[in-house]
């Protein structure tokens, strides 16, 4: 019994530690968001003079958020210290809201500030930027003849389809440069109007653009580079292909194998002379499937061929042996009329159904199987167990439904 006491003097005195530390706890978040709130007002009055107040809307309405936030938090910490605050369980439960309620200005406001502190660099540092984008345009417009020789060369070796993307991008480069100059010609203007939101959105598009401008034409210079690797990669792609047809006659043969040949002989066969221009990208992914078809194909065959067929008597016992829980199952069901349930009559006329689909299937009775055919052998295989699975569990809820129906009294049943 002294044990006991001395334990219970022990967890009490433990848990008076932690409401103290909680306490603590607590006070020091109230001053630390109290505190945040108000170097968050300084950065917003700040931030006020510096950008339009459409930019610094959601901090503000963050901040009033804060403060109610806040008042609530506080007028928690007022009912612990009033002189009756009530139970050690309620003062605990206020702590806790109370840090729970700081921590959540603390992260709203550190969501929007840093936010803000995006808008109001990218502002700062807007001549920059504007200097940095107009750099740019002028570089990227000189890069555009040498672009267009490089298209020219191009097309004396390729066909006109392979060019079609290429050719393109040197248009869109165009109309996206001039949008770039357009753009910062506003951003200049509104930023000198005072309207520094207008501004940004003006630079940013002008930024966009020309980053957009200088990935295309990086498209083009580097397109004759992997215009040539393609053109070497396809004909030790066509030399391996060919020599995939002529493994795949001595391997074992299906309709897939049959049409995955032909298809890798087409592609073979459209493979443009020496000389001629040509679309290696197109030829290249056009030859690379139909070689990864013939071989899914071959390898799919030559399986089927080395898998060993299961032995006709095997069949014949899964078949058999699924007309005996068919046979278990209807003389359980037909000895209890009114006593089996929906659930047990469902599944035997499932099975049922399927196992006139597998008398179907066999075309007459089991004795007639082929036996070279693996596919209908599979299929009959898969037919006979589902009709067992489903029957066997029509036996099962059958027998569970008339061991209910004898356990309800006798006036219950009539």
């Amino acid at each position: 019994m002294a044990g006991f006491r001395v334990r219970r003097r022990r967890g009490a005195h433990e848990l008076e530690v932690h409401d103290a530390d909680l306490a603590k706890r607590a006070g020091a978040a109230l001053f630390a968001a109290d505190e945040r709130i108000r170097a968050t007002a300084d950065e917003l009055g700040f931030a006020e003079a510096e950008l339009e107040a459409g930019a610094t809307m959601l901090l503000g309405e963050a901040l009033v958020a804060a403060r109610r936030q806040l008042s609530d938090a506080f007028r928690l910490n007022r009912l612990n210290h009033d002189a009756i605050p009530g139970s050690a369980d309620e003062v605990r439960a206020r702590n806790l809201r109370i840090v729970q309620l700081c921590e959540w200005i603390e992260d709203v406001l550190d969501e929007q500030t840093s936010a803000l502190a995006d808008r109001m660099s990218r502002a700062r540092r807007a001549p920059e930027i504007i200097a940095f984008v107009r750099a740019e345009t002028e570089r990227l417009r000189a890069r555009t003849p040498y672009a267009r020789e490089t298209i020219d060369r191009l097309a004396a070796r390729y066909a006109r389809e392979a060019l079609v993307d290429v050719e393109e991008n040197l248009g869109e480069v165009e109309q996206l440069l001039a949008f770039a100059e357009h753009s910062l010609g506003v951003a200049e203007r509104r930023r000198e109007a005072g309207l520094r939101g207008d501004a940004s959105v003006a630079l940013e598009a002008s930024a966009a653009s020309v980053r957009r401008a200088a990935t295309l034409l990086d498209v083009v210079e580097t397109f004759e580079v992997e215009a040539l690797r393609a053109e070497a990669t396809l004909g030790a792609v066509a030399e391996q292909s060919r020599r995939q047809l002529a493994v795949a006659l001595e391997e074992p043969q299906s309709h897939a194998v049959a049409n995955a040949s032909s298809e890798l002989r087409a592609a073979l066969a459209d493979l443009p002379p020496v000389g001629v221009n040509t679309h290696p990208f197109a030829h290249l992914n056009r030859l690379r499937e139909a070689h990864a078809a013939l071989d899914a194909a071959t390898s799919a065959a030559r399986e089927r061929a080395t898998r060993q067929l299961p032995p006709a008597g095997h069949v014949y016992q899964v078949i058999r042996h699924a007309d005996r829980q068919l046979d278990a199952a209807r003389d359980a069901i037909a000895d209890h009329p009114g006593w089996i349930g929906a659930e047990a009559l469902m599944r035997l006329a499932e099975s049922e159904r399927i196992r006139i689909d597998l008398g179907h299937s066999l075309g007459g009775s089991a004795a007639t199987i082929p036996l070279t055919d693996q596919n209908h052998r599979d299929r009959v295989i898969a037919m006979a167990r589902r009709v067992a699975d489903l029957a066997g569990e029509a036996l099962y809820l059958a027998r569970r439904d008339v061991d209910a129906f004898r356990s309800q009294p006798a006036t219950a049943r009539s």
